[in-house]
């Protein structure tokens, strides 16, 4: 490998951007955050909308500040979550401001769309979980309700490429990212004919795609003059975010088959590695999803809601006048009861609920459990419950994939939460590795480097993330095996409430 490399990876969440500094140096990597900023929705005319304009102007003055520190950047790249896209047309960096994901626009559309193409058919195509929020939804809701933007668009380019689009003038669908909107085909590796057809979607709108760790070219976006940027290039690593966290598992043994992963934010996602799409009655059965990895791997995992209800109970009680961090929260949940009451967090009401708290109490009063009564007690039912939907995760993945695992590794800012790492460990059962908290930035980092021939491989780059990053260890506490036995009767009997 040549001396010290610089790249910049711009990872845009939920909740907050950032631009991290990367330095790959003697097959180790550290990092430096360089700028962070708020991503969250604006409400525009009671629609929930993504501000691109100004996180793109942030990601412009994150770079002004890292030109500033003098280091010569090999290469940027962007990653981003899913589903979510900008409309592009002839002459315009974009049409309108992209909705976000759990805008009400797209409710009804999963049914309006299965009415077109049965189920069956939509699973086959693309082995993805039906969730309301996929971009195919969005799509459909667009060509039936927006038909005059649909019509003078060129192209629509999901978030994570439209920033790479910004900085390189290059439109693409890196694979990882187009795998995530239910209307790629990742055994034919390329967008479903079948299904453009059978729902109306113009082909014309659909960019092409390119695989992981594409060099899409140099760098365009005014930047200023300062030396830094000679040279440098924009990669498409892994636009998803969750796929470049998955490059970042510090798997000792990338093929071997008894581990899985979980990356841990605002969405959890538990999935394991696989060379080819597993797509069969049991992955339908338990709506898994079928999207694709760096070195076109495939990442069969479920989506779950995640830290999203702790994000948001948190975001109540700062309402209310209570501010609270999230270390905060997490001691006083670990000095609440355990396993008193639980929730089912795929709940529709747990995806747009104006008040958590209270949606959290509501839940538990109306399955006949104990009410949570402070903050301690209701984040400790949250974490509770999550673990145990985890824990029913990992079971059914086994059964659909043959699989007998024995560990799983915690990426993500998630597993920073020790409290949920350990009952993460009781809950499923297996050893939990946490770490790399920055395993997104990492991921993308390291594909940058191998789209450059800094890293030879996969393998490379998981060696990099060991010697890089400690991994703390938890084991199930067998004399508590019992009780969370009778937790998972209880947990398996809630229902899914409106």
């Amino acid at each position: 490998m040549p001396a010290a490399q610089h790249y910049l990876a711009f990872d845009l969440g939920a909740e907050s951007g950032r631009i991290i500094l990367g330095t790959l140096e003697d097959n180790r990597l550290l990092l430096d955050e360089i700028h962070r900023f708020p991503t969250g929705h604006s409400v525009v005319n009671g629609t929930w909308r993504w501000d691109v304009v100004r996180i793109a102007d942030e990601l412009r003055a994150g770079c002004k500040k890292a030109a500033a520190l003098g280091k010569p950047i090999a290469s940027v790249s962007c990653d981003s979550w899913g589903v979510d896209y900008v409309w592009l047309t002839d002459g315009e960096p974009m049409l309108t401001l992209p909705y976000h994901y759990r805008d009400t626009r797209n409710l009804g559309m999963l049914k309006k769309a299965t009415a077109l193409a049965p189920a069956e058919l939509i699973f086959a195509e693309t082995g993805i979980q039906f969730m309301e929020i996929n971009t195919v939804y969005q799509l459909l809701g667009d060509v039936l309700h927006r038909k005059a933007i649909v019509d003078i668009a060129t192209q629509f380019v999901l978030i994570g490429d439209y920033i790479n689009y910004l900085f390189s003038g290059v439109v693409a669908a890196e694979e990882s990212l187009a795998s995530t909107t239910q209307i790629y085909n990742p055994v034919r590796q390329a967008w479903s004919t079948v299904l453009q057809d059978k729902l109306g979607i113009p082909a014309r709108v659909f960019p092409k795609v390119v695989p992981s760790g594409t060099v899409l070219g140099p760098l365009t976006a005014e930047l200023g003059d300062s030396p830094v940027w000679e040279g440098t290039k924009v990669v498409a690593s892994c636009s998803h975010d969750t796929g470049a966290a998955v490059a970042a598992v510090p798997a000792e043994d990338s093929k071997a088959e008894d581990w899985a992963y979980l990356s841990s934010g605002t969405w959890s996602l538990l999935g394991i590695e696989s060379a080819t799409p597993i797509i069969n009655a049991e992955s339908e059965k338990y709506n898994f999803t079928n999207e694709q990895g760096y070195g076109h791997t495939t990442r069969f995992l479920k989506n779950i809601v995640g830290l999203w209800v702790v994000q948001n109970c948190r975001r109540a009680w700062l309402e209310a006048g209570h501010e609270f961090s999230y270390e905060e929260l997490a001691q006083m949940a670990e000095a609440a009861a355990p396993l008193k009451s639980l929730i089912h967090p795929d709940s529709p009401r747990f995806q747009r609920s104006d008040n958590m708290v209270e949606a959290v109490r509501d839940y538990c009063r109306q399955t006949g459990q104990p009410v949570p009564d402070d903050e301690g007690a209701t984040i400790r039912c949250v974490l509770e419950s999550l673990a145990l939907l985890y824990g029913k995760t990992v079971t059914n993945m086994q059964a659909a994939t043959g699989r007998s695992l024995r560990r799983l590794h915690i990426v993500g800012g998630g597993c920073r939460n020790i409290l949920l790492n350990q009952l993460t460990a009781d809950a499923t059962g297996l050893e939990v590795l946490a770490g790399p908290q920055e395993a997104t930035a990492v991921g993308n980092i390291l594909i940058q480097a191998t789209a450059l021939g800094h890293l030879a491989d996969r393998d490379a780059q998981r060696a990099v993330v060991r010697n890089s990053f400690l991994v703390q260890r938890f084991s199930p506490r067998a004399e508590l095996a019992a009780a969370w036995e009778a937790a998972r009767t209880r947990f398996e009997a809630l229902p899914l409430l409106d």
